[in-house]
């Protein structure tokens, strides 16, 4: 009988299934939109808590949060897959595109290694956000510390020092890390991508080798504008240091740039500043002005009030980060939180009260504008245009922080004349165009290193490789295998893609030309600020009300009718410098 009945069971053809139906994916999606919104929001407080009260406990909760999410979203990832090649409706197309990418790391469907992937993201994190330089053992400094010699100092051989201090935190991150590509590979490639590089460039409405590109052509419009700038810089630091120091024609050695990473240059302005005045240090008006954290926050509110954005929850202001607790190790990098995706927005920075935290604030607002903007889209549609369309909003709106906007909020009492404007142009150039090559080479170094072409022997070499071909910058001294100098950035044991920020640096000078066309400005564009101009503010909400519901370019229309990304915006900001440097090159052997 038993026999009897497993030769039936054998003999029992499986019912055929019907092929899918686009009711089916439609209610499919939504269901995981539903469950990912959810989970979301569960790893969005947890990841605030670490980042705002690190310990091993924190860690191991939010690294828990971040598995959840990841394990579930490749498990709808791959169910996602049975729609494909069917006819469907454009939103539900457009959000089954959008679910494989919606994270920035995937995990193989392992339980074992979805865990081990989550803690190894957790703990880089960790010893980026508690890592010290202690020369001796009653003086430790932490980043903020630390920066502040760099930006500061004039002594190359503390400059030496604080930089080698600072890069040796990231050296136990470098096993950690090689295992990390590997998990994060063998997740990308479950879900159909060649690794996870493949995966961030799929992100931008292309393929990924049409946006890797469209990078370089972005570069190319805007490389001759980075290598006047090196040229003159240059220059200008061998006669403060020697040749010996900084030989004429070579690269630039990193620590005399005034910052980490040699990402911006603006701590060395004093060194490079042209004939005549700015005519105000913002950051003395704002000490003058006893402007403290909170009151620096206020001001970024207040640009995007005078456009007709609504003021921030009163939440944002009791459950923010304005300033570096004394009691805790927290994560400094500034950034911006939408805890719930609905209107629990935050602030999470170590706030220096001066200029370039000002700046800074403009930027991080504008995540916060955006993400309440697009608050009602469905959970799929709640993000940037594209990811450089969110790091670029808040870049724009700090461009028209200009003298005329610092008069109008009184801080400044009157604007300079036009003897102000190389100052101004080359104080904004310093931070603005010699971030152009970092913004490039980051995600240029990991899209190597994931697809294999960079092997972890040569993880360092390849690292300073880039920053040579695309900065023009070398170490202090020689650097080993034994270092991780890519670590030492936090976007890098973040996992945080970083090709955003390079657009970004594009976009908002295409955005604030349009902006500024739409308020009515006439004049050289570094002139214009778009405070308390509606027509622009409406125009600009308009966009970022879409988040990520149609393809980037119908975004970008939306706002300047272009729907190509163009780096002329920034090439006719800085002309009037660029004509400058290359006056002041002729003679120089320019290049490296």
């Amino acid at each position: 009988m038993i026999a009897a009945l497993v030769l039936g069971f054998a003999l029992s053809a499986p019912a055929p299934q019907a092929p899918p139906t686009a009711a089916e994916a439609t209610a499919f999606v939504d269901a995981a939109e539903k469950e990912l919104l959810s989970l979301w929001i569960d790893a969005e407080r947890a990841g605030w808590v670490y980042s705002t009260f690190i310990t091993d406990d924190t860690e191991k909760i939010q690294a828990d949060a971040r598995r959840r999410v990841i394990a579930r979203t490749v498990e709808l990832a791959k169910d996602a897959r049975r729609f494909q090649g069917m006819s469907l409706p454009p939103v539900t197309a457009r959000k089954l595109a959008l679910l494989p990418i919606s994270l920035s790391l995937v995990a193989p469907s392992d339980p074992a290694k979805q865990a081990e992937l989550t803690e190894i993201a957790a703990q880089m994190e960790g010893i980026y956000g508690k890592g010290k330089y202690c020369p001796t053992e009653s003086d430790c400094l932490d980043i903020t510390k630390i920066a502040d010699r760099l930006a500061k100092s004039r002594d190359p051989q503390e400059l030496k020092r604080m930089w080698e201090g600072w890069h040796q935190i990231s050296r136990p991150m470098r096993p950690k890390f090689e295992r990390f590509v590997t998990l994060a590979n063998e997740g990308a490639k479950e879900i159909g991508y060649a690794d996870l590089g493949a995966l961030w460039r799929s992100g931008y409405d292309m393929p990924p080798d049409a946006f890797a590109a469209e990078v370089d052509r972005l570069w190319g419009q805007v490389k001759p504008l980075y290598d006047s700038l090196h040229c003159y810089v240059r220059r200008r630091l061998t006669e403060k240091y020697g040749a010996a120091v900084v030989p004429p024609g070579k690269p630039i050695p990193i620590q005399l740039m005034g910052n980490l990473w040699g990402q911006q240059w603006g701590n060395v302005y004093d060194l490079v500043a042209p004939g005549g005045e700015r005519g105000y240090d913002l950051t003395a008006l704002l000490n003058a002005k006893g402007v403290d954290e909170k009151g620096l926050v206020r001001y970024g509110e207040g640009f995007f009030t005078s456009l007709g954005f609504a003021p921030l929850p009163e939440t944002f202001w009791a459950r923010s980060q304005f300033a570096k607790p004394r009691d805790r190790d927290v994560v400094c990098h500034a950034s911006a939180w939408d805890v719930d995706f609905k209107d629990d927005l935050r602030l999470k920075m170590c706030i220096q009260v001066g200029d370039v935290d000002f700046v800074t604030v403009h930027h991080e607002l504008g995540h916060n504008v955006y993400q309440r903007a697009y608050n009602t889209q469905p959970p799929l549609f709640m993000q940037g245009a594209n990811d450089g369309f969110h790091e670029g909003i808040g870049d724009a709106i700090a461009l028209s922080a200009t003298p005329s906007y610092l008069v109008k909020v009184g801080l400044l009492d009157k604007a300079p004349g036009h003897e102000g404007d190389l100052p101004y142009l080359m104080k904004m150039a310093l931070d603005k165009v010699a971030f152009l090559p970092f913004g490039l080479l980051v995600d240029q170094w990991r899209w190597k290193v994931f697809s294999g072409e960079v092997r972890p022997d040569a993880y360092n070499k390849a690292w300073w490789d880039l920053k040579l071909k695309y900065q023009g910058l070398v170490p202090p001294a020689p650097r080993s295998e034994a270092d991780f100098d890519p670590g030492a950035k936090y976007h890098v044991p973040a996992n945080t893609p970083y090709s955003r920020y390079f657009l970004a640096a594009i976009l908002q000078f295409q955005f604030h030309r349009a902006l500024c066309e739409e308020a009515g400005f006439k004049g050289p564009l570094h002139e214009c600020s778009v405070y308390a101009s509606g027509p622009a503010g409406k125009k600009l909400q308009a966009m970022l009300a879409m988040g990520a519901s149609k393809p980037w370019p119908e975004a970008l229309a939306a706002l300047s009718g272009e729907t190509k990304m163009d780096a002329s915006a920034i090439l006719d900001y800085f002309a009037p410098l660029k004509a400058w440097l290359d006056e002041q090159n002729k003679g120089q052997v320019c290049g490296w």
